[in-house]
């Protein structure tokens, strides 16, 4: 059994920035470029988010303290961002990974003033750029097919996070542009542990996957029979 206490004093989540210009995820194996977003894990080496299950997280670069603080107030489970200093020889923090309702409640709480309005309309215009809505409707439609009682707008929710452009997500790989069914069902998988479970804050608190998929594996079959059901 892992150690209960160690909670009380766990180190905050660490991601980095990919430096090198390939590297490959210890799990899945997927190709890593320089730039992306990585895990370093004893037993794997180097995870992509999506294998860490940080890939629902979204960035927000270093910048206004009142806005990174909030978010991390906010969200049930965060990480700190660092990538490697070429020039000072150490890694620096970049800014953090949260979720989105938070990172968007803690930018509505510090609209104070017409730059932070500006700053969300561009994080909004980016967002919506990187998706390809044509894709995203057929996606949320597999969903549909394959979950027939999913709740009405979450089947979009789902396809519009898997499908980001970019964003190495299980919607972008060519299993799920072909509309498979694993590809689909890993999709959905992934929503429902996160949004339907305490997943993240235990992984949060303690910091061990394995730990925390054994924990909630039941609650996430119960959600996908129910969504199954026609």
């Amino acid at each position: 059994m892992p150690d209960m206490t160690r909670s009380e004093n766990r180190e905050d989540l660490i991601v980095f920035i990919q430096s090198r210009a390939m590297e490959t995820c210890g799990e899945c194996g997927r190709e890593l470029l320089k730039g992306n977003f990585i895990r370093l894990q004893r037993d794997k080496g180097v995870l992509c988010l999506e294998c860490a299950d940080l890939d629902h997280l979204e960035y927000l670069p270093r910048g206004d303290a009142a806005v990174t603080r909030r978010s991390t107030k906010y969200s049930k489970l965060w990480a700190v961002v660092l990538q490697w200093s070429r020039s000072r020889k150490r890694n620096e923090r970049q800014g953090i990974l949260a979720e989105p309702e938070a990172i968007e409640r803690a930018l509505a709480e510090s609209e104070a003033d017409s730059e932070e309005r500006a700053s969300r309309r561009e994080r909004e215009a980016v967002r919506r750029e990187g998706l390809d809505r044509k894709y995203v409707s057929e996606f949320a439609q597999a969903i549909r097919e394959q979950f027939p009682r999913v709740p009405s707008g979450a089947d979009i929710k789902i396809a519009e996070h898997a499908c980001l452009k970019h964003s190495g997500r299980v919607g972008r790989s060519a299993a799920a542009k072909s509309f498979e069914p694993d590809a689909v069902f890993l999709a959905v998988r992934a929503h429902v542990r996160h949004a339907y479970t305490d997943y993240d804050e235990l992984l949060f608190k303690y910091d061990d996957r394995n730990l925390a998929r054994g924990r909630v594996r039941e609650k996430i079959e119960d959600v996908l029979d129910e969504w199954r059901a026609s």
